[in-house]
């Protein structure tokens, strides 16, 4: 019945996400071994909020992008220090009395993250942040983000979140669970995107591998912003990981001609700028 309603091309049909253990057979080259990360929290400030639900996931791909097999997920529960908001629990079906006396061991943590070459999220800028402040081994690895660092848009996703992606690879979850978040993020990066071909894996490690520039436009005049905002900065409204200012990131080959850029339309004379190289071990981080 699914595929006469496939095959009609007046309907589309999704299926449950049954998660793979293996996605492609070795051949021998060279392999890494990833650990996809979610984290469900009390809110969105890692200095103020906190961790109730951790899930870990090893796979080992190859340095090509393709994806041989997944691992067991590690998932715990957390009980915070305050109770659960009711909109929280809305999102995420986890309540008080779930995680009442749970608690998750960062040592245990480290001893899973330890093997990992490379650790991904979906909303890298998030996760990391609450990661690092709850365990050391999350700031010693290199990051890469699957929502931002995959050109889904262009490839024709109309979204990012992960749900709109499963729906238009044509697959559905059971969402806003960590454990369940990471298989349907390794399934879509272990895909071929659909407009390129390339595994979307592939696409992420290319863009995890490059490093950029991340140039500060502190000080600059408030009516110098829309000039900004039109060449691509953006505010750092919470001061993280530098100053409260409008900033941009580049490759190396645009760093001077950014420079440039500055400190004659904006600034109008020579300044000295904050300038910070960025790659996968301090990208998405608030160091």
């Amino acid at each position: 019945m699914a595929r006469a309603l496939q095959e009609s091309g007046e309907y589309r049909v999704l299926r449950r996400l049954v998660p793979r253990s293996r996605i492609e057979e070795a051949d021998g080259q060279p392999t890494r071994q990833g650990l996809f990360v979610d984290v469900e929290t009390t809110g969105l400030d890692p200095a103020n909020d906190e961790i109730i639900e951790l899930a870990m996931t090893r796979f080992t791909f190859g340095l090509d992008g393709r994806i041989y097999e997944v691992g067991t997920p590690f998932q715990r529960l957390r009980q915070p220090s305050r109770p659960i908001p009711e909109q929280v629990t809305a999102l995420t079906g986890i309540d008080d009395t779930m995680v009442a006396g749970q608690s998750i061991d960062p040592l245990e943590v480290a001893a899973f993250v330890a093997p990992a070459a490379l650790v991904i999220a979906h909303n890298a800028a998030f996760d990391r942040r609450f990661l690092e402040r709850f365990c050391q081994a999350f700031v010693e690895k290199p990051w890469a983000c699957s929502m931002t660092q995959v050109d889904w848009i262009e490839e024709g996703h109309e979204g990012t979140k992960l749900a709109y992606l499963a729906a238009g690879a044509g697959f559905f979850y059971d969402r806003h669970r960590a454990a369940n978040d990471c298989a349907a993020a390794i399934e879509l990066l272990a895909r071929p995107l659909p407009k390129s071909g390339v595994r979307a894996m592939a696409r992420l490690l290319e863009r995890a591998r490059t490093s950029t520039w991340r140039i500060w436009a502190d000080g600059a005049s408030f009516d110098r912003k829309d000039q900004l905002k039109a060449r691509g900065y953006r505010w750092n409204g919470d001061g993280i990981g530098g100053p409260r200012a409008w900033y941009i990131d580049v490759a190396d080959a645009q760093r001077e001609i950014e420079i440039s850029f500055l400190q004659t339309e904006i600034y109008q004379r020579k300044v000295e700028l904050v300038v910070r190289h960025i790659d996968a071990h301090n990208r998405f981080s608030e160091r």
